[in-house]
Parts: C-alpha cells; structure tokens; sequence
C-alpha cells in the first residue's frame, strides 16, 4: 500500500498548522482551530516560526517562493506560481515567505536575491533558482525536483 500523501499547512486566517491528506483535497480541507478553508490551488502563506514544520512534515516537495512585497521580479514571478499551484495541487505544496517580515529562514538558507525558489524534500535542500524565470525554466526546476 503506497503512504499517504500529506501537507503541513498554514491556516491562513487563524495560522494554526493543520496536517491535510493531499488525496482528498476535492473535499475541500477545513482548519481544524477555526473551520475555515484551506486552499491548496494557491500559495500558502509561511513564516520563520511554521518553516520547519511545513518544509519538514510534508510528503510532496515544498516550494518555498522567498519573496518581497516591494520586489518587481516577485511580482512577475506571482501569477506563474499562482498557476503551478492551481496544477499541481497534491504534488508539490507552493508556499511563501516575507523576507522583509521573516527574516531568519532567508538568513539560514544564504539568500541573497529575490524572488529565490527552494525546493525542500523531508526538509532538506533539493533544488534552488535565483530571480525571475520564464515559465519554460519554471517548468523544468519542478520536473527537476
């Protein structure tokens, strides 16, 4: 019997960490705090507090986008990720990171540039891209991972 494919994902209304079982996103997954969606077909929101537990206690590949509000490559970057999001929900779990707000995780992993992809497997490392890519580049960093 093959395991379960499993996320470790952020509420983003009441930031609770919830365990969701990728087989069954159809049914939508709800907060088990305060029983409000959780979307998966969008980048989910992290922090330096959930990083570890999310890019550690899930099953699929976690795509941590570091970003900034203020930063035009992360702009151009947004809607393609927004769009591998929608694709690949249950594959790949797309999160993202504030640098500016969580500071530490970017510190921790040497980034220097944004936007940065990091792709992490059992919370380790697997693969990293620096600036805006094409969707072609997008494309095969994932196939990659």
């Amino acid at each position: 019997m093959a395991s379960a494919q499993t996320a470790t994902v952020v509420c983003p209304f009441c930031e609770t960490l919830n365990r969701v079982d990728l087989a069954r996103i159809e049914q939508h997954p709800k907060c088990g705090k305060c029983g409000k969606p959780i979307r998966l077909d969008r980048p989910i929101a992290i922090s330096d507090a959930s990083f570890e537990r999310v890019t550690t206690d899930s099953t699929v590949p976690v795509v941590v986008d570091f970003y900034a509000d203020w930063c035009g490559p992360c702009k151009i970057m947004a809607p393609l990720l927004d769009d591998v999001a929608r694709r690949r929900a249950g594959q790949i779990l797309v999160t993202k990171l504030d640098t500016d707000r969580n500071p530490a995780a970017g510190t921790r992993f040497g980034v220097r540039g944004i936007p940065t992809l990091i792709a992490f497997r059992d919370g380790k490392e697997v693969a990293r891209r620096v600036g805006a890519v094409p969707p072609a580049e997008l494309e095969a960093f994932l196939n990659s991972i």
